[in-house]
């Protein structure tokens, strides 16, 4: 679960405002990738609130299995264990890894509710992380003071790794199934 590591060595201070930042930015992007990624792996196959579930199951997992980690990976005075002070803090720092999913899922439900099939809804659930995937890269590329033509690549390369996953999805609904 080291996909946090570089947002901690950004160049910031450690614990300071830009560095945090940085980590709720990479932890969003990375939800929402595993968000789109369940998404494309399950849409077809799962009713709505089974896959919804599976979504934030997925998440909590990946989020708490990233926390431990940091915890035993960052240095302790005279060998104690992280306080429950500092797990509490990176509970709350790495949040957006599971936040990240609640636009998509509130599509999928909102989609449901207004009778579209699960499949669809799953479909628009996942156009919708891929919208998120791109707010999220162009939020960083911002913050990492990248502009104009910088700023134009990292978006684009969001919305392909979108087009990715729509591919895959039908990859394997059409040689899969």
């Amino acid at each position: 679960m080291a996909h946090s590591s570089p947002a901690h060595d950004s160049g910031a201070e450690p614990g300071s405002t830009r560095a945090l930042g940085r980590v709720r930015q990479a932890d969003g992007i990375y939800g929402t990738i595993i968000t789109a990624s369940v998404l494309v792996s399950a849409g077809d196959e799962l009713a709505t609130v089974p896959l919804a579930i599976s979504v934030l199951v997925t998440l909590a997992v990946y989020w708490l299995a990233d926390v431990y980690a940091q915890l035993l990976a960052r240095p302790h005075e005279h060998g104690s264990l992280p306080t429950w002070h500092d797990a509490r803090t990176a509970l709350a720092d790495t949040w957006p890894l599971v936040s990240a999913s609640f636009s998509p899922l509130l599509l999928l439900g909102v989609a449901w509710l207004l009778g579209a099939r699960s499949s669809v809804a799953a479909t628009i659930a996942l156009l919708g992380a891929i919208v998120m995937l791109i707010i999220y890269s162009w939020a960083a590329a911002r913050a990492a003071r990248l502009r104009g033509f910088q700023v134009a690549v990292v978006t684009v390369a969001a919305a392909l790794i979108g087009v990715l996953m729509i591919a895959l999805k039908n990859v394997v609904l059409v040689h899969l199934h």
